[in-house]
């Protein structure tokens, strides 16, 4: 059984940065009631000729320069979204094409919401260590990338400031001597606290729904502050790992109260658990892919770290996974100059 360890990571961020005070010129809104409530600041939203999938594209591009691979060294290309650009193809098939990966590549997205590039990650491993056509080439990559601001009612000031555009990817690489990774998730079926209706969906009268995100805030949050501390003290135990050996917890950026929630309660250091939410919003499936980026390109996490990355949302979805980082991991420096731009 092959064990896995991410040795490269991208990331890309649309052009247009939307402020708490721009929030404030189109809802009832102020930076000190988003920024208070949420940690948020600011914000990326896609401009003209940016989307989900060319935001993807360019994450996955640095993903691979940073694992120092050809595309044809892949053999599963994953793409965890609930807001692809098309219902078909998928973003993974189009990125199969973009990037030149070989046709045999196992190409597919996956929608688990904000807990999606956890579950992508596990999925990846897994079919890397299997026997079959997937493990012939013993690289999986992996990408998170969401166009929120595409189904977000602009009038709903409880929704419309939290969320964010943009995409994260991670190259995976199997080997014989390293350890699996460690994974724990859940489902529980609701269509209340989160939903985002598919495009021509039609309500129980027949009537075509608005494609807008709903969301109960108090739910969410009951929901997360339960599950994102107890699936990381259970994925701690399942790999036999200690809370004081992880370099690095990586939540998903949903709300910065939600992550202080469950700091507490794990008893783990802050500093160890710092976000990025304040300049990125809330990115879904991105969320965790994009903060582990920036750690790689700041130089916070390099070869040998060990983190912890988290996720939680609709479904509702969570899990946790624990993993390595190896070198390579280059290109650090390089994608300091480009990041937070979509190519």
């Amino acid at each position: 059984m092959r064990g896995v360890k991410i040795i490269g990571t991208g990331s890309a961020l649309p052009s247009r940065t939307v402020t708490n005070d721009d929030m404030a010129q189109m809802v009832d809104t102020s930076d000190e009631w988003i920024s208070t409530r949420t940690g948020i600041r600011s914000r990326r939203w896609c401009a003209e000729g940016e989307s989900q999938h060319t935001l993807a594209r360019d994450a996955a591009r640095r993903a691979l320069a940073a694992a120092g691979i050809a595309p044809d060294e892949v053999g599963v290309c994953l793409v965890a979204t609930f807001t692809a650009s098309a219902a078909t193809p998928s973003t993974a098939c189009l990125l199969q094409r973009d990037l030149g990966l070989p046709e045999d590549t196992l190409c597919f997205d996956l929608n688990a919401a904000c807990a999606g590039f956890v579950f992508a990650l596990h999925t990846a491993a897994s079919l890397l260590a299997a026997e079959g056509p997937a493990a012939l080439r013993p690289y999986a990559l992996v990408v998170g990338a969401e166009e929120l601001s595409r189904v977000m009612d602009m009038t709903d000031r409880t929704t419309c400031v939290l969320f964010g555009d943009g995409a994260g990817a991670a190259v995976l690489r199997a080997d014989a001597a390293w350890p699996a990774l460690t994974a724990t998730w859940g489902s529980r079926g609701n269509d209340e606290a989160l939903f985002a209706p598919g495009v021509g969906a039609r309500d129980d009268a027949g009537a075509l729904r608005p494609s807008y995100l709903t969301m109960d805030g108090r739910a969410v949050f009951r929901f997360a502050t339960d599950v994102l501390p107890r699936a990381t003290a259970e994925v701690l135990e399942r790999a036999g790992v200690a809370a004081a050996d992880v370099d690095r917890f990586i939540f998903h950026q949903a709300n910065k109260r939600i992550v202080d929630v469950a700091v507490r309660k794990l008893g783990v250091p802050a500093e160890r658990c710092q976000g990025n939410i304040d300049h990125t919003g809330n990115t879904s499936a991105a969320s965790v892919p994009l903060l582990l980026d920036e750690l790689v390109r700041t130089g916070a996490l390099g070869p040998g770290a060990r983190v912890v990355l988290a996720g939680f949302g609709a479904g509702l979805t969570w899990a946790a996974c624990v993993t390595e980082l190896a070198a390579p991991l280059g290109g650090a420096a390089e994608a300091q100059d480009s990041y937070g731009e979509s190519d």
